[in-house]
């Protein structure tokens, strides 16, 4: 390895100059400070094409030194790969194991790509809107972009946590909304959706369709259920946590505990449906604990149900409807979830009972359903209008 002989600056004593590999006059400045925790360190960069560009990087290092954010200044050539990296490692330990996946995939598949190369501090605003949000938005909805860019947020603000990054740049990037929330059905369409359900699938599949449908019950709930969270007297369902592929694990907030009442047409599914899970258990020579035992089951073991009956009941539905050539709308399993909601807002249920119901906050009843709300207020506009037609008001 060549040893480079450095040539000090006349104007600033830790900025030099060198003849570079190709014979050209370069310079570098090599600036010693303390870190944070009294360390002596050196920071150097070299490869300026001029004596200015050197002395005024080096200007900025010693403002940040200056100023105590040692951190900035080691790590300036930190890529966003690379601190994502830490950020991971050091904290998916603490999120849900469904968070944790999602992030992940996020991660891998969106942000890495697309600006994991750019150093974390030179990343700006307009290249990171032109670069991750842009591209995203050509190929997904608002809603996942969104989603991709709260992901990067918790990076970003980690970073300003750490002392790495002075402040976040990237806050209010205004991203584009949805128009309206697509993942739901009418009262008519619903009809339809349960009507072939019913004909199309089994007792397991349909009547956990049934119950998501009529209760709005996230998936995870549904399938976290056993038989001692119904109480089919009371005609009510309680929800204490939520299962998936991961596992068993605590509801997704602390508004998710909740008791929730059911009519008739849903005790008299789970009634005629417990009766088929005993019968079933016994043929696999097992018995029905009405306390302990999940409510879904599977048909071909009695064992409790892969995650992935919602996913081949839907596609079992559609494929019957497109055969039938009926025409209502593509939902996902958390559509009936918002069918649900949608329904209830439009009959005019206040949102904090919706919110009380889903097992949400009124603000993200708000958030996510503003376009019903705004039609139920438009309602009552021209109800209270309507209401005193005809009477005289005093208005002139």
């Amino acid at each position: 390895m060549i040893k480079l002989k450095l040539n000090k600056s006349k104007k600033d004593p830790e900025v030099y100059f060198y003849i570079g590999k190709d014979k050209e006059k370069l310079w570098m400045y090599r600036h010693k400070y303390y870190d944070d925790s009294g360390k002596r360190k050196e920071k150097k960069k070299s490869s300026f094409k001029s004596e200015k560009e050197a002395i005024k990087a080096l200007l900025e290092v010693k403002s940040e030194t200056i100023k105590g954010n040692t951190r900035q200044v080691q790590y300036d050539r930190m890529t966003v790969s690379e601190w994502i990296d830490i950020w991971y490692e050091t904290y998916s330990k603490d999120w849900e194991i469904t968070t944790r996946v999602q992030r992940k995939k996020s991660i891998d598949k969106q942000i890495k790509p697309r600006i994991g190369k750019y150093t974390l501090q030179k990343l700006d605003r307009t290249t990171y809107k032109r670069v991750f949000i842009n591209g995203l938005l050509k190929t997904h909805k608002p809603s996942s972009v969104q989603w991709h860019h709260n992901v990067f947020m918790g990076v970003v603000n980690a970073a300003v946590d750490d002392e790495i990054l002075s402040h976040n740049k990237f806050k209010k990037m205004g991203i584009e909304k949805d128009e309206i929330l697509e993942n739901f059905l009418t009262p008519e369409e619903l009809s339809i959706f349960l009507e072939t359900s019913k004909k199309r699938n089994n007792i397991t599949a349909h009547s956990m369709i049934l119950l998501l449908a009529f209760t709005g019950l996230r998936q995870g709930e549904a399938f976290g259920l056993n038989w001692g969270n119904i109480d089919l007297k009371k005609k009510t369902i309680t929800v204490d946590c939520t299962r998936d592929n991961h596992g068993l694990r605590t509801p997704k907030t602390k508004n998710s505990y909740r008791t929730i009442k059911v009519d008739d047409l849903i005790i008299d599914q789970l009634l005629a449906y417990q009766k088929w899970c005993l019968e079933t258990k016994f043929q696999y020579g097992m018995k029905l604990d009405k306390k302990n035992d999940y409510v879904f089951i599977s048909n071909q073991s009695g064992a409790p149900c892969s995650y992935m009956v919602l996913q081949h009941a839907f596609k079992s539905i559609y494929k019957q409807l497109d055969k039938d050539e009926i025409k209502i709308n593509h939902i996902t399993p958390h559509g009936l979830r918002h069918t649900h909601a949608t329904i209830l807002i439009n009959n005019g249920t206040p949102p904090k009972t919706v919110a009380k119901r889903l097992g949400n906050n009124v603000d993200m009843i708000y958030k996510v359903y503003s376009h019903s709300t705004q039609e139920v207020e438009e309602i009552a506009v021209s109800a209270f209008t309507n209401r005193l037609f005809g009477a005289k008001t005093g208005a002139n």
